[in-house]
């Protein structure tokens, strides 16, 4: 049996967030998902057919964006960061939970810059191991009972599910069109990415971190207003990435690092995206065909030129310059709805990941 963690992370050990440096502040945040997520993560025997595969993935690094909103939005209407972090915590336990899944829902091959966990454990373990890092971020948001009380703690668990939930519908949408060999029109499509992305890439940590902050209901409303815009524009930027980064055995870090998962991957998996969208409309009749037989083929009868393809295809139809248009309008709403929130250095902060995120993110 894994050996049982104590309440609570020490708190008195954490380096304070510097909230004046973006840079700063992500590498901040990353050394606290590293101390939380060793403490939350249990070791101990069944450790090579469980524990150690739920430890792989968050031990392969990552952005830790969502946490980083959660954190600075607390900062941001006048709460305590470090209270925060169980709820840090658990979103970013559930984003690796989600990550093993989708790997093994869309057939991908890379993640972090290395094999997907399915692919090196096989199916049934990926899953179980998954299975446990979504049980990880119920145990975790238990500690809220004691940091911030019972009332507060019961709300936190309740925008938890609501996130959860959103995530969920958005992902059947976005896996069912692969399954049911349809092709979403742009109303579906920008449904599924409110739901799924929008959500738990942006609405959900800013309104949980303005939330534990003590916000009232507008301000958490507007503060996922804000959170909603800036996931959807991540979401865009990570379609377009996918196209034009070949850094798939390069693991992503805060500020830097590879993409992380291999190019033309959506292609190979048959993603729908707002590429796809944007080349079915401007390809000539014989090209859409032929991009229609790549994404509803299995992803192991889509040779490694048909990718090529693709690739050429929506740079030269012009699909990557519009998504590209797009996510700089959503960059925009984001900033328009960030000016709605209390100013000062957490407001800039949001705002140079805004942009971050959504422009200047190579990797």
């Amino acid at each position: 049996m894994p050996t049982p963690s104590p309440i609570n992370p020490s708190l008195d050990n954490l380096t304070p967030l510097d909230f004046t440096s973006l840079n700063a502040c992500l590498a901040g945040v990353g050394a606290w998902m590293d101390h939380a997520l060793a403490h939350y993560v249990p070791k101990g025997e069944p450790e090579g057919h469980l524990y150690e595969l739920a430890a792989d993935y968050p031990n392969r690094g990552g952005k830790r964006f969502r946490p980083a909103l959660l954190l600075i939005c607390t900062g941001l209407v006048g709460g305590d960061p470090a209270l925060a972090l169980p709820s840090a915590t658990a979103l970013e336990l559930f984003q690796n939970f989600a990550l093993v899944h989708d790997d093994i829902e869309d057939g991908s091959e890379l993640r972090r810059g290395k094999p997907a966990l399915h692919r090196l454990h096989g199916v049934p373990l990926a899953i179980n191991a998954g299975d446990l890092l979504f049980s990880l971020v119920f145990e975790t948001l238990q500690d809220n009972h004691a940091l911030l009380g019972a009332e507060r703690a019961h709300a936190i668990q309740g925008a938890f599910l609501e996130v959860f939930r959103r995530t969920f519908e958005g992902q059947a949408y976005d896996i069912g069109w692969v399954a049911g060999n349809t092709l979403p029109g742009r109303e579906e499509f920008e449904r599924m990415i409110s739901l799924k992305t929008g959500w738990y890439s942006g609405r959900g940590p800013c309104q949980l971190g303005a939330l534990i902050g003590g916000a009232d209901a507008d301000t958490v409303r507007r503060a996922g207003d804000y959170g909603e815009a800036l996931g959807i524009g991540f979401q865009l930027r990570d379609d377009l990435l996918n196209l034009t980064e070949d850094s798939g055995t390069a693991a992503p870090t805060a500020m830097g690092g590879g993409y992380g998962k291999e190019r033309g991957g959506d292609f190979a998996e048959g993603k729908r995206t707002l590429i796809v969208i944007e080349m079915l409309e401007r390809l000539s009749a014989a090209d859409a065909d032929r991009l229609r037989e790549i994404l509803t083929a299995p992803p192991e009868q889509t040779a490694p030129e048909d990718v090529r393809w693709a690739i050429d295809a929506a740079d030269g139809c012009g699909a990557i310059a519009a998504v590209q248009a797009r996510a700089a309008q959503q960059g925009q709403t984001a900033r328009e709805a960030l000016q709605t929130l209390p100013p000062g250095p957490h407001r800039d902060l949001l705002d140079g990941l805004t942009g971050y995120l959504i422009m200047e993110r190579r990797a």
